[in-house]
């Protein structure tokens, strides 16, 4: 793509043809992803299923809009429908991803708001949003704010929210 810019301390993702800068994830941030790819890969393993977490991917909603999750869980059986996985590792179907998984940052809206529709017109199976912070709005985390994980699970082609 042209302008984008390498060896940058931000990653970017194209929303309704605007590149939007994303910081990298660093800190607490970088640490829960982390945590939550090893939890994850000893359930993948302990349930010997034909899944695996990529380092990074990119969710393909339209041709003007796509993501790069925290975390994507992918289901290897469905991959060969992906026509553009080896060559770039985006993603179109949204069977082929078991979990995607965001870490709220600054942008809490996006990930409540704009990304949860998203994922739920793609049919993904599953979304995860972990607001370590406690900073998403009342209407999402309740009042008073504090540290929630709110799993969507998509059932007749919505999402139903559980918080923990």
């Amino acid at each position: 793509m042209e302008g984008y810019p390498e060896n940058s301390e931000y990653r970017y993702e194209l929303r309704r043809g605007v590149i939007i800068e994303m910081p990298k994830p660093k800190g607490k941030h970088s640490e829960i992803a982390g945590f939550v790819i090893k939890r994850l890969n000893n359930v993948i393993d302990q349930m010997q299923a034909p899944y695996f977490i990529p380092r990074e991917c990119i969710v393909k909603l339209a041709n003007d809009t796509g993501y790069e999750p925290d975390i994507a869980v992918i289901d290897r059986r469905v991959l060969v429908n992906e026509h553009r996985w080896e060559s770039s590792s985006v993603i179109e179907h949204g069977k082929t991803i078991k979990l995607a998984v965001e870490v709220v940052s600054t942008n809490w809206r996006d990930d409540y708001m704009v990304k949860m529709s998203d994922y739920e017109n793609l049919g993904i199976q599953e979304y995860w949003i972990i607001d370590y912070l406690g900073i998403g709005g009342r209407r999402y985390i309740g009042s008073p704010k504090r540290p929630t994980c709110t799993v969507c699970t998509l059932v007749d082609g919505e999402y139903e929210l559980q918080q923990f």
